[in-house]
């Protein structure tokens, strides 16, 4: 069967694969759908992704069918519809043992430290499947992305009494949006790109936007919107050393500053006047637990999250290659785009 193959940074090619045997004690095979394309991919392809190896088949937001089950395999059945959790954890080293699956001391994520679904058949543990039986499988690709902001946000803690900031209108930017509204808390969102937030006033409500024009213009606008206090959570979605590095100017007193976006670089920030000054907190948040993939799915099935607005470009498993470098054009317009391996919804 055919898969996509990231050979070296910036050469995708079409190669053949074997489809998967029998499934093992555990194991599923299932039958790839829709993948959505993320930020990580992008990284791959540019050689900037730090965590990714070459060559290495990508694909990690899937939305899949399950065609065969292993023994043991109780939580699906052939036939399912699913969304799938990439991150494999060993289950044993003591951040698993602690519940902290998502940062496992021998992390493999699908389609970047191994291969992932870009191809229409793959075998991967069926633990680590969701049911999401209501939900068409190019909004089950997208339950992945809606995880990293989700999590992001779980770090921050924001309460309805509080003003949380996201810096980055990128679709990990926009996930963490998500629930930052679903927490109450008063939201204000700052890009570069006015596009983006053109779509975060229209598409997702949010009217707070602050344009980054300038660090200094940044922080006058910001402080001009919380009335001096600033914001109790910023989450930096950018993975720009730049904006990470002053990204704490935005924290109120007793902030929390959440670093969700990845960098290879070196973070530099004053700590007495800003950092130790104003008792902040500095987070990191990596990946996501099984616990949001669940709810993300009940949200969407509740109508709490509507997935109208992400899915701006979509693309047949054939033309990917073709059209992926387009998709990393701001002028795009790309929000999420989705490959999609068959007609199948």
């Amino acid at each position: 069967m055919k898969a996509v193959q990231l050979e070296r940074p910036e050469s995708f090619r079409f190669i053949d694969v074997a489809e998967p045997s029998d499934p093992g004690p555990g194991e599923a095979i299932v039958r790839v759908h829709s993948v959505g394309i993320c930020g990580t991919d992008y990284g791959g392809y540019l050689g900037k992704m730090p965590f990714f190896s070459y060559p290495r088949i990508p694909g990690h937001e899937l939305g899949v069918e399950v065609v065969a089950v292993g023994d043991g395999v109780t939580n699906v059945k052939v036939g399912d519809r699913c969304s799938v959790e990439p991150y494999i954890n060993c289950q044993k080293c003591y951040s698993c043992r602690r519940g902290h699956t998502n940062c496992c001391e021998h992390h493999q994520t699908l389609g970047v430290h191994c291969d992932g679904g870009l191809q229409h058949l793959y075998s991967l543990p069926a633990r680590k499947l969701h049911l999401a039986e209501k939900l068409s499988f190019a909004q089950s690709a997208l339950v992945e992305t809606l995880a990293i902001g989700c999590h992001a946000v779980d770090r921050g803690a924001p309460t309805s009494e509080e003003t949380i900031m996201i810096i980055g209108a990128g679709p990990i930017g926009l996930s963490a949006l998500e629930f930052a509204k679903l927490s109450g808390a008063r939201t204000i969102v700052a890009d570069m790109n006015p596009q983006r937030l053109e779509f975060v006033r229209d598409r997702m409500g949010v009217p707070d936007t602050v344009e980054a024009t300038s660090p200094e213009e940044m922080l006058r606008r910001v402080e001009e919107l919380t009335e001096g206090r600033f914001c109790d959570v910023v989450i930096d979605a950018t993975g720009s050393i730049r904006s990470m590095s002053g990204a704490l100017e935005y924290c109120a007193f007793r902030g929390r500053l959440v670093y969700v976006g990845i960098s290879q670089d070196e973070l530099r920030f004053p700590h007495a006047p800003v950092m130790h000054r104003r008792e902040l907190t500095l987070l990191a948040s990596r990946n996501a637990l099984s616990k949001d993939f669940e709810r993300i799915i009940r949200l969407i099935e509740e109508g709490r999250i509507d997935t109208r607005p992400w899915i701006t470009h979509r693309a047949p498993f054939a033309e990917m290659i073709e059209q992926f470098p387009t998709w990393m054009n701001p002028a795009s317009g790309v929000i999420k785009a989705i490959v999609e391996l068959d007609d199948a919804e």
